[in-house]
């Protein structure tokens, strides 16, 4: 039996199944897609249905995804936990710039805490770390925002083992990483299992790689998708929550419908059988 929550950072338990507001945005996460009360609808929906993981950056629109948390949900809800990401800067669609100067931080962290409505923030995750200010520099930064009451607990995004080992010996703070993960991409396996070890969320992006578990991708996945009545795309959501209690995929749509679909993926049950045919498609275990 799998379990439905996850006590993030030991204080705030939340639904596994979250929802990423990406896709509330343009291609390349630049400006904004479709009618603004449509992503609005999407995010109350998502809260309607039982989601109380809400994942968003800065950087997405820029600004705007946190703008539309923010129309759509504040104020904010009992045990409704809003996650933000700072320390990258955009500058096109295309143009992603790492940004992790204490003083830059504290900026950005400043301007999100505007933007969503809110004197503190649930999870900030730093969304890179920056390889021209060192790391005891940039998570101080976040710790001193922490102890001013800005931020409630800290995340760490794309980052490797050795980092993240790093890091949780250079503060107490961090709860959560945000990696690359999902069913047929494994890379992160070993960010994984420091996280199970030292009791820390993983919040997997690409939870269906980027739509392409939602395609014809992994005939295998067919094939059950088939037997069980279920879309590809629950299915390997549905993988993810089985495959470690530590999981807490966001998946994100700016579609009602795929809302709900990506939604009823907490439902499905897999056995030993299934999860060892989906367990294959990976080349790393």
């Amino acid at each position: 039996m799998i379990s439905e929550t996850y006590p993030l950072g030991g204080d705030l338990p939340v639904r596994r199944l979250g929802y990423g507001t990406a896709q509330l945005t343009g291609r390349g996460y630049w400006g904004p897609r479709g009618e603004r009360a449509d992503a609005v609808a999407v995010l109350r929906r998502a809260v309607e249905r039982g989601v109380t993981l809400i994942d968003t950056a800065d950087n997405y629109g820029p600004g705007i995804a946190e703008e539309l948390v923010a129309e759509a949900l504040h104020p904010y809800r009992d045990g409704l936990v809003i996650a933000t990401k700072g320390g990258v800067v955009r500058t096109s669609d295309s143009a992603w710039h790492i940004e992790g100067r204490p003083e830059r931080l504290r900026a950005m962290c400043e301007a999100s805490l505007r933007r969503l409505r809110t004197d503190r923030i649930d999870l900030y995750q730093l969304h890179r770390f920056d390889p021209e200010v060192p790391m005891a520099e940039q998570l101080g930064a976040l710790d001193e925002l922490r102890a001013e009451g800005k931020i409630r607990h800290i995340g760490l995004d794309s980052v490797t083992a050795e980092q993240l080992t790093r890091a949780t010996a250079l503060t107490s703070s961090i709860v959560s990483v945000q990696n690359r993960f999902n069913l047929l991409d494994r890379e992160s396996a070993a960010v994984l299992r420091v996280c199970e070890a030292h009791g820390l969320a993983f919040l997997p992006w690409f939870p269906l790689a980027d739509g392409a578990l939602t395609g014809g991708a992994a005939t295998a996945l067919g094939e059950m998708a088939g037997r069980l009545g279920a879309s590809r795309g629950q299915i390997a959501l549905a993988w993810l929550l089985h495959h470690s209690p530590v999981l807490l995929p966001t998946p994100g749509t700016g579609s009602l419908a795929h809302l709900e679909e990506n939604l009823e993926a907490s439902a499905l049950r897999l056995d030993a059988t299934d999860l060892a045919l989906l367990d294959a498609l990976a080349d790393v275990p």
